[in-house]
């Protein structure tokens, strides 16, 4: 069993996430029906269980929110991926969205790190900065520790993100699967 349950409450944000990367039931609300959308297209497609609950101070602007669901994601990531025993964790995939097209490979071994490459045609989509995309993503990877290079083209900023999330959910689903001897860790230091 791999399922890692967090929350997180600041003066800003309350979140909470479920996440079992051996599947489950989906369940996003997070104030922003966009980021809903991108994250049960994540959950989707990753197979994973999921569960997001966020409330924050929307009223100022989606920021807070939408970086802290990427820092309690990423938490809850790290837990289940526990010592790594067992996984593959190394994993790439390109995914399609009609003209966008996201590729990103994932390092699950322990040392957070992006590289996000590629450019959005406007300034926000859904009602979020098309810039917290890339900051949702470096809060993820960094308290998940993982190393993600996640490299996009398109002309649709909606079609671009939902291709990210999907090859994200993918990638992390493929890089996750027990894919040896549940007593071997995937690194020449014996740990993450």
């Amino acid at each position: 069993m791999r399922r890692a349950d967090i929350s997180r409450s600041t003066k800003e944000t309350r979140i909470s996430v479920s996440f079992d990367p051996d599947g489950g039931e989906l369940s996003v609300k997070t104030g922003l029906p966009f980021l809903d959308h991108m994250l049960e297209s994540f959950g989707r497609h990753g197979r994973f269980g999921l569960s997001v609950a966020a409330a924050g101070d929307l009223h100022i602007d989606p920021h807070h929110t939408v970086e802290d669901i990427g820092i309690v994601l990423g938490m809850a990531i790290r837990e289940a991926i526990g010592d790594g025993r067992g996984i593959g964790r190394f994993a790439d995939a390109a995914i399609p969205m009609d003209e966008a097209r996201a590729t990103v490979i994932l390092d699950c071994g322990g040392r957070g790190y992006l590289v996000f490459e590629g450019h959005f045609r406007g300034i926000e989509t859904g009602g979020i900065p098309n810039d917290l995309f890339e900051h949702f993503f470096s809060s993820l990877v960094h308290k998940a520790g993982i190393t993600a290079h996640i490299c996009f083209t398109g002309r649709s900023d909606h079609h671009i993100c939902e291709s990210i999330f999907k090859a994200f959910g993918i990638t992390l689903q493929r890089a996750l699967e027990k894919s040896g001897s549940d007593s071997e860790i995937p690194s020449t230091k014996g740990t993450f």
